[in-house]
C-alpha cells in the first residue's frame, strides 16, 4: 500500500441513522451535502435508501442533480440554498425540492416552476439563511397558498444543550408556524438530542450519521490507515522536518508516513497528534508537510507497515481536537488521494 487507506462503514452510517430516528420517533432524513461529508453521497444515500430513508438534503442544486443520478426516482432531495438564478431547469429535470429562503427566491420559483414542490426556511435567530419574522409575516399567506411541502429552521447552538439560544429559537419557530398544516423540521443532529420538543415532524441529521459529535453514542464510521514509507535512526540532538521543528532528546527511530495537509490532515495538528500501531500510541513529531508526516516509533517492538490516525482508538473529533477544529472539517477534507473501501 503506497497511499493512505480510508475505510468507510456504510452499515455504521445506517445504524446511526436508525438510532437517531429511534430517539426522535419522527421521520428521519439524511443530510448528504458536501459529498456526504466527503464519504461519497451516492453510495451513502443508496445504502440509506435501501434501509428506508426517503428524504435527503444537499447544499446546492449541483449536488442535488448528482444525487438524483445516483439515487434514481423516488426519494425527495431538498436543496438548502433554495432556488438560485439559473437553477430552474436543473430543479425541474432532477425533481429537486428547493428550500426557499427569501421573497426573491419565492417569486423566482413560482414564476419559473409553478406547481413544483418547494420548502421554506425561516430564520429564528441564526441570521444565516431563511426568512426573518417580518418577511415571513408579509409573505406567509402567499407562500402557504402555493402549498409548501416543509417548513424548517436551523439551530445555532444545539451542540450546547444548556445554551438559552436553543429554547429561544424553538419558541420563535413555534410562534412563526403555529396552526399551519405543513410538516415542520427544526433539528439536525444536535437538536435531535435536545429532546422531543425539538423534533416536530422531521429531523435532519448530518454529522451524527458519520460518527461525529455531538452524537456521543454514534458508531464509528471512518478508519484511516497511513503507510510507512521509510524509517531512520535519529541521534540525540538531531532534528526532523521543516524548520527543525522537532529535536531528538534521545536516540530515536522515526517513521515517515504517506499523508499530509494535501490529504486534509490539517497542519495545525503537528506535534500534538498521536497515531496508533495496533494498541500502542505513538506521537506525531515535527511539521505536517504537504505529502508526509513523521512519527516517533522508538518505543514500538517492531516497525509497522502502517499507522492508524482515525479508528478504533480515536475518533474524527479527537483528531480534530489536535488541530483545534471540529470533526466536520476533518471529514469533509479527507483527501482524494486515499484509496477507499466502503464496507457493508
Amino acid at each position: 500500500m503506497s497511499t493512505a487507506h480510508l475505510t468507510i462503514d456504510l452499515n455504521a452510517i445506517t445504524a446511526n441513522w436508525r438510532a437517531l430516528g429511534k430517539i426522535s420517533q419522527v421521520e428521519t432524513a439524511a443530510v448528504v451535502k458536501a459529498d456526504a461529508y466527503g464519504l461519497d453521497a451516492g453510495r451513502v444515500a443508496n445504502h440509506l435508501a435501501a434501509q428506508g430513508a426517503r428524504q435527503f438534503f444537499v447544499a446546492v442544486v449541483e449536488e442535488g442533480v448528482a444525487l438524483r443520478r445516483a439515487l434514481g426516482n423516488g426519494p425527495v432531495i431538498s436543496v438548502f440554498a433554495g432556488h438560485m438564478a439559473g437553477d430552474a431547469q436543473a430543479i425541474a429535470s432532477a425533481n429537486l425540492t428547493p428550500i426557499i429562503n427569501s421573497l426573491d427566491q419565492m417569486l423566482r420559483h413560482v414564476e419559473a416552476l409553478p406547481g413544483h414542490p418547494f420548502g421554506i426556511q425561516l430564520d429564528t435567530g441564526m441570521n444565516r439563511l431563511g426568512m426573518e419574522p417580518a418577511e415571513w409575516s408579509a409573505l406567509r399567506d402567499i407562500a402557504l397558498a402555493q402549498k409548501p411541502t416543509l417548513i424548517m429552521s436551523h439551530l445555532a447552538c444545539s451542540d450546547e444543550p444548556d445554551h438559552p439560544m436553543n429554547e429561544a429559537q424553538r419558541l420563535s419557530f413555534e410562534d412563526m408556524t403555529e396552526g399551519l398544516d405543513v410538516p415542520r423540521s427544526l433539528s439536525a443532529t444536535g437538536g435531535t438530542l435536545l429532546g422531543p420538543d425539538y423534533h416536530f415532524d422531521l429531523i435532519r441529521p448530518g454529522i451524527g450519521l458519520y460518527g461525529g459529535l455531538p452524537f456521543t453514542d454514534a458508531l464509528p464510521v471512518v478508519t484511516l490507515d497511513i503507510p510507512v514509507i521509510q524509517t531512520r535512526d535519529v541521534m540525540t540532538g538531531e532534528t526532523v522536518g521543516y524548520s527543525n521543528a522537532w529535536t531528538a532528546q534521545r536516540p530515536s527511530r522515526v517513521a515517515t508516513i504517506s499523508a499530509g495537509y494535501a490529504d486534509g490532515l490539517i497542519r495545525a495538528m503537528g506535534a500534538k497528534a498521536i497515531l496508533h500501531a495496533g494498541d500502542i500510541a505513538v506521537p506525531l513529531i515535527g511539521r505536517v508537510s504537504m505529502d508526509l508526516m513523521t512519527v516517533d516509533i522508538t518505543d514500538l517492538p517492531e516497525t509497522p507497515e502502517s499507522l492508524q490516525l482515525i479508528g478504533k482508538h480515536q475518533s474524527v473529533d479527537a483528531v480534530a481536537g489536535f488541530a483545534g477544529t471540529i470533526g466536520y472539517e476533518i471529514l469533509t477534507n479527507l483527501g482524494a488521494r486515499y484509496s477507499r473501501d466502503w464496507r457493508t
